[in-house]
């Protein structure tokens, strides 16, 4: 599988580590779009897309992050998540990835091909 598209749209933040997100297309008929370029402490990296895990209210079916103690639209006081898998307290795992290559070897290739390609981006912005 290779990359044969990398789309990337630069972000200006203030005070974030987020410098851009990335779409990219794999063999001309795949496409993995929202993944985050982050400057990390040891310099860019690149993560997969993601969603914040929610859990529905019982009262009002309102969508509440896991971690939420009441309903952020009706009050109600929602029950602790009993099973370890539904809820991590760390911040970080608060989210789901939606797609994540399997092997290392993927990993690097596409943070390696999406870095490359936002220094390109970068580069030709500040001209």
């Amino acid at each position: 599988m290779q990359i044969t598209e990398t789309r990337i749209s630069l972000v200006n933040r203030p005070n974030s580590r987020l410098r851009a997100y990335a779409s990219v297309t794999f063999d001309d008929v795949f496409v993995v779009r929202d993944i985050r370029i982050i400057e990390g402490k040891k310099g860019l990296f690149v993560a997969m897309p993601s969603k914040k895990m929610q859990r529905n209210c019982p009262q009002c079916g309102f969508k509440n992050a896991v971690t939420n103690r009441f309903c952020g639209s009706c009050g109600t006081k929602l029950n602790p998540v009993e099973k370890k898998e539904e809820m991590r307290t760390a911040p970080s795992q608060q989210h789901r990835d939606l797609a994540h290559p399997i092997k290392t070897e993927f990993r690097d290739y596409i943070q390696e091909k999406v870095i490359e390609e936002y220094k390109k981006k970068e580069t030709t912005e500040k001209k």
